[in-house]
């Protein structure tokens, strides 16, 4: 069993950034590929980015190209997602999922393992 807790959301203005960090704990962290998501008021999920198990290849969404960052550190069993020039449209609960089979990134899955959440606004 892997347990996941997001943190780091909040309310930030247009242009403005932050860092939501996702704990793992319960399994050995690398051998889960993670990925974070998102879910807008009214709309469905929405795939946000990914990192790959050992090699820590990268993946976005196309919306958060060249403005998110996804990173991890096993030694904290932590994966990160900076925001930066954050936009009204990227209102949303951000989670992230865990999943030791397939890199988390279409939304048409469900993961071994996902998070509550945590809000982020951005005003404009």
């Amino acid at each position: 069993q892997v347990q996941l807790v997001e943190s780091g959301g909040g309310l930030v203005q247009t242009g403005g950034s932050l860092r939501l960090s996702c704990a793992a704990s319960g399994r050995t962290f690398s051998d889960y590929a993670m990925g974070w998501f998102r879910q807008a008021p009214g709309k469905g999920p929405e795939f946000v980015a990914a990192i790959t198990r050992y090699d820590l290849k990268t993946y976005y969404a196309d919306s958060v190209k060249g403005r998110f960052t996804i990173s991890r550190d096993s030694a904290k069993d932590t994966v990160y997602l900076q925001m930066n020039s954050l936009k009204p449209e990227d209102t949303a609960v951000y989670y992230c999922a865990a999943d030791s089979r397939r890199l988390p990134i279409a939304t048409r899955y469900d993961y071994e393992y996902r998070g509550q959440g945590t809000q982020v606004t951005v005003s404009s």
